[in-house]
């Protein structure tokens, strides 16, 4: 009938804006998905990571899917999300960026299977990140949730990057066409 049921047990409509985040999330972990298969293909040593950010994105679903509008002090501490991840992501993002050349102009989507699909999962991660920042701004979901979807397009774009590297392979850069 066109509604679905949160984590407390309300039901909303099925287009209301914390389905929205969900469901982008959800993407996005697909995304990531068929990123680290082509990486794992490559031989990239980072896939065991975008293995444990697959599985925050879950938890990441799991705080969206606890409104804590409606959460009993139960729902909110088991879907609590902590600062930890993003402090991690951070981490990460400084040992990947150790390792490249500057960046001297805007970098199109490019450098291989496994660094177009690591930028394609950056882009649907600003949109899922779009969707989430509503909720909290509403006091709907916790903020070291859009904090951690913020940090992991950071990860992903430079990610793209190190697997473009590593694998030897041409990142095009944007040419603005003569008109």
């Amino acid at each position: 009938e066109g509604f679905s049921s949160t984590f407390t047990g309300e039901r909303r409509p099925k287009g209301d804006r914390i389905f929205e985040a969900l469901g982008a999330t959800d993407e996005l972990s697909s995304a990531i998905g068929l990123a680290g298969e082509f990486s794992r293909e490559k031989g990239h040593t980072f896939v065991d990571q975008l293995h444990k950010v697959q599985c925050m994105l879950q938890d990441v679903g799991s705080n969206l899917a606890t409104p804590l509008s409606s959460a009993r002090e139960a729902h909110r501490k088991r879907t609590s999300f902590s600062e930890k991840p993003v402090l991690e992501l951070e981490q990460w993002i400084d040992s990947y960026s150790e390792q490249l050349p500057p960046l001297r102009a805007f970098i199109l989507p490019s450098g291989g299977r496994s660094s177009a699909a690591l930028h394609f999962s950056r882009a649907v991660c600003r949109r899922a990140e779009r969707c989430v920042v509503p909720l909290v701004q509403a006091g709907e979901a916790d903020p070291n949730v859009a904090k951690y979807l913020n940090r992991l397009s950071d990860y992903l774009f430079v990610l793209a990057r190190y697997a473009a590297m590593k694998e030897g392979k041409e990142e095009k850069i944007y040419i603005k066409p003569e008109l």
